[in-house]
């Protein structure tokens, strides 16, 4: 009998709810409401559409809960394939040497598809280092922050990892671009700089809190830095820090890409803030439901709204005024 009430008692007790989010600061003077964005177009992405990346005709979305990635053909503005990777595509996605490569947190792999057939080539047996993270294509090599506080290289000719860098304990997001490999460390707070010709470590270099995500673009290096809601900037010829911009945007989540004379980033509750990157100032900033993933390809700015379940294209003459 107690056994039963013990039971019932603990069917009738009220669930836990999660806490909502405490709301994000942002930059009030140039900030509106999500419905004064206007998109050109919507792609529907049933799931969770989230990383995206371009290749030359398209951009790909991965979609963790459906173990696939899809093409947003950028002619037709259609989805035009959907393809099977490994369990629980993550961490980011990237494309070269004709193939995107996609880490799966869920195995415990990368898949390589050809991008024209959309076939899955190779899974290369290396996971990624989180979920919340990133792989990048150098002119040879593929790079993507894995266990163990290293780098893993992988050869794309044999699909093969030939090389392992020692990074920072908490290096999760990778990029290339200037000549180098750049590491985020969302434990600390600095960028790591790999010399893809040597596989060493060249520098480190201070930015903002918990770094996560970060870009190569428009001539520098930015850092979506979680802890304070900052973006950093650095010099890749110094290689040194020359900005720290206020976007008001601290927590999880996220990501940012650079492009069109701006650098653009998204976060749930703020999903989109347009920073100028030659003034580094926040010239216009959206609040409201939407994004998490963010990317600029082909004059556009691509608008993952994961929680929406579609993928917005943006024509970024609205942000500008021509």
């Amino acid at each position: 009998m107690l056994l039963l009430f013990s039971c019932l008692a603990a069917q009738e007790a009220p669930q836990k709810k999660r806490p909502p989010r405490p709301p994000l600061p942002g930059v009030k003077e140039v900030q509106k409401p999500m419905d004064a964005l206007k998109h050109d177009f919507e792609f529907s992405v049933p799931g969770v559409p989230d990383w995206t990346i371009a290749t030359r005709d398209a951009v790909w979305v991965s979609n963790g809960p459906k173990n696939s990635i899809s093409k947003l053909d950028a002619k037709t503005n259609k989805v035009t394939e959907t393809v099977t990777v490994g369990v629980k595509p993550c961490s980011g996605i990237a494309y070269g040497f004709g193939s995107l490569w996609v880490p799966n947190c869920g195995d415990k792999t990368v898949s390589r598809v050809d991008a024209k057939t959309a076939k899955v080539l190779a899974t290369i047996p290396v996971g990624p280092a989180n979920s919340e993270g990133g792989i990048a294509c150098s002119k040879d090599a593929v790079w993507m922050p894995t266990t163990g506080n290293k780098v893993a290289r992988i050869n794309p000719k044999t699909n093969q990892v030939v090389a392992e860098v020692s990074v920072p304990e908490g290096s999760h997001t990778a990029d290339f671009g200037e000549g180098a490999v750049w590491v985020t460390n969302s434990k600390g707070k600095v960028v790591t700089r790999i010399d893809p010709k040597t596989n060493q470590v060249t520098d480190t270099i201070e930015v903002g809190p918990q770094p996560r995500f970060l870009t190569v673009g428009e001539g520098f290096v930015w850092t979506l830095n979680q802890g304070d809601g900052t973006v950093s900037k650095i010099d890749p010829k110094t290689r040194k820090t020359v900005a720290t911009i206020q976007v008001g945007i601290p927590g999880g989540g996220g990501e940012i890409s650079a492009g069109g004379g701006a650098v653009w980033v998204t976060v749930f509750q703020i999903p989109l803030s347009r920073i100028d990157a030659k003034t580094d100032k926040v010239t216009h900033q959206f609040a409201g439901p939407g994004g998490d993933a963010i990317l600029f390809a082909h004059g556009s700015v691509w608008l993952s709204n994961l929680r929406q379940q579609n993928v917005w294209r943006l024509n970024p003459a609205q942000f500008t005024g021509q």
